[in-house]
């Protein structure tokens, strides 16, 4: 890129002052001087001076120092000094990027040498402080990135010293002893690092070049360092990162936050130049600019929601996740993995599964509203039933529970009677009623990518019985039915929310459901934990849910779900593999246990 150069002379007729209006060759040699400065043309520059490879030299380093994106110059005075010599005082002012300027005058002679004019060269007509056989040094001053907090102000993501541990071979020695005991200090902070990966790392890496064994929390290094710093071949560096309370925290949602807020965190940085002598030590700083720390960024996760929600999945050893929004502003308040599932990849957000009977919140409002039923209208739970002739549908354990109202069947979840209500429904109801809670819309959510789930439209009359019960073609993610219970507390679908500021794009608003008829929805989430399937949640206030098994694959396997509320959380959990819909309720139970 062609560097450009503004050059102003100012030509006064005060001849009283000294000064004169022209001068054959002083003005034409200062400008092109200037511009050739400019313009990254030292050698044409230095041509022009009474000492080009001296200035040639400290011009190169002066502006490899700078990597200058532009330079402009102003020529503020010109005084004659003489009949062959003249005084010029100028203005630098070099565009360092990233909206950084460093602006200073100096001051240079040009003199007449036979015909010809030049610059007289001296060091300090790069900088008047700049001495010989110096250059200069610039230092960029970073400030620590900004803090991402959580929506009470809570630090989620803070900055921190991290230490480096690296490994260069070639001054280790015995390379396999170094790294048996750098694996044994280190492994207790990541399970990854062993002999054998260390030796393995080093060996991939170029010659002379140093392997990053580990990057540590400070407090982390500290508490290893007698082991490790007098190693041979160990090095350590450090740096400030933006790090998360603990290395697993929000492990779903906070590397995608950091990584979309990195610009607006990072702050402006500030600079300091400073002139070094021949050994690069040092002499005197020039100029200095301090850093402008960014504003810290808010998200809607709260971290004691989080940290409840990652301490009910952690115990189980089965993949299992819990998401949690709130209804009343649709803000994710948590996304919570436990190490199974991490392994799998983003389960809570893009996992689609079979809801189970946790589908039966929509078929049930999907019920009501087709207005053939109401909440306590008789209908027979028999053990099975068989639907159009070709497909038994079974109670869990084939339960026969006789006629019972619309809210008990719901309560004690009779597929047999939800089975039976889908064959007079019409092919696309569950699938409007599942949009209306937010079930098969798609969000543009920034800084997370997700999937509430899918809920086809079923004219076969088979399907859509088993849609009914969350079985046939339907699909959910925990996100997904979170959202439906959100959507079920509040009334109306709630537009998750995840950073302030940054607003996420729904691909449709689907219209709210009638209100009349969420209301005995609402009711009969309660009955499932009065009387019904969730009993185990009765001691933690007002809470209202719906259980699930979910049968896959071969069918011989079941997941567990749980979704619900408690006044304005939201929540969805499965743990795959579950069997039953229990190991979900004590993960929905360890989970309203601790959050306030």
């Amino acid at each position: 890129m062609r560097l450009l150069a503004t050059i102003t002379v100012a030509l006064l007729t005060l001849s009283g002052c000294g000064l004169f209006k022209s001068e054959p060759g002083a003005p034409e040699i200062t400008n092109d001087f200037l511009a050739k400065l400019a313009s990254g043309d030292v050698q044409g520059a230095a041509g022009m001076t009474d000492n080009p490879n001296d200035a040639k030299d400290t011009l190169e380093k002066f502006r490899n120092a700078l990597k200058p994106e532009g330079l402009t110059s102003k020529v503020d005075q010109l005084r004659k000094n003489g009949e062959t010599a003249s005084e010029a005082s100028v203005t630098l002012d070099w565009n360092l990027g990233k909206n950084r300027h460093w602006t200073y005058p100096t001051k240079f002679d040009v003199r007449q040498e036979g015909d010809t004019w030049k610059v007289h060269w001296q060091s300090s007509v790069a900088h008047p402080k700049l001495a010989a056989q110096q250059s200069i040094k610039l230092t960029e001053l970073k400030p620590d990135p900004a803090p991402v907090l959580d929506r009470d102000g809570t630090p989620l993501l803070a900055p921190e010293r991290v230490v480096s541990v690296l490994l260069v071979a070639k001054e280790a020695g015995d390379v396999p002893a170094v790294a048996k005991t750098l694996a044994d200090a280190l492994n207790p902070f990541d399970k990854a690092i062993t002999q054998q990966s260390i030796t393995e790392g080093v060996g991939k890496t170029p010659e002379g070049q140093a392997y990053q064994v580990a990057a540590l929390r400070d407090p982390d290094y500290q508490s290893v360092k007698p082991k490790i710093y007098e190693l041979p071949g160990v090095r350590f560096s450090s740096q400030t990162s933006l790090l998360a309370p603990s290395r697993n925290f929000g492990s779903q949602v906070l590397p995608a936050v950091r990584k979309l807020v990195e610009n607006d965190i990072a702050g402006n940085s500030g600079f300091r130049v400073a002139t070094v002598d021949a050994q690069g030590t040092e002499v005197e700083e020039l100029y200095s600019k301090a850093p402008e720390p960014a504003k810290a960024v808010n998200i809607a996760l709260s971290r004691a929601i989080q940290a409840a929600a990652e301490d009910a999945v952690e115990p189980v050893q089965q993949p299992t996740v819990l998401v949690a929004i709130q209804p009343s502003t649709g803000d994710i308040l948590a996304v919570a993995q436990n190490d199974p599932a991490d392994a799998q990849g983003a389960l809570s957000l893009t996992g689609r599964f079979p809801p189970g009977s946790t589908m039966k919140a929509v078929s049930a409002l999907a019920a009501l509203q087709s207005g053939k039923v109401g909440a306590d209208t008789p209908l027979p739970c028999p053990g099975k039933t068989t639907i159009d002739g070709r497909r038994i549908v079974p109670n869990s354990s084939e339960f026969d529970k006789g006629t019972i109202p619309l809210r008990s069947a719901f309560a004690f979840s009779c597929n047999t009677t939800f089975a039976q209500l889908a064959v007079d429904m019409p092919p696309d109801l569950l699938t409007t009623t599942a949009q209306s809670l937010g079930l098969g819309v798609d969000f543009d959510i920034p800084g997370l990518t997700t999937i509430t789930g899918s809920v086809p439209p079923a004219t076969d009359v088979v399907e859509r019985a088993e849609d009914a019960f969350g079985q046939g073609k339907v699909l959910a993610s925990p996100f997904g039915m979170a959202l439906v219970s959100a959507s079920i507390a509040k009334g109306s679908m709630p537009v998750p929310q995840l950073v302030r500021g940054k607003e996420t794009k729904a691909d449709k608003q689907p219209a709210a459901p009638p209100a009349a008829m969420l209301d005995p929805v609402r009711q009969m989430m309660r009955e499932v934990v009065d009387y019904g399937t969730a009993p185990q949640l009765k001691p933690y206030g007002d809470v209202r849910g719906k259980t699930g098994t979910a049968q896959f694959g071969d069918g011989v396997h079941s997941h567990g779900w749980f979704m619900g509320y408690r006044g304005d959380v939201a929540f969805a959990t499965i743990v795959l593999s579950g069997e039953t819909s229990t190991p979900a309720v004590e993960v929905a139970a360890r989970f309203l246990k601790a959050v306030p």
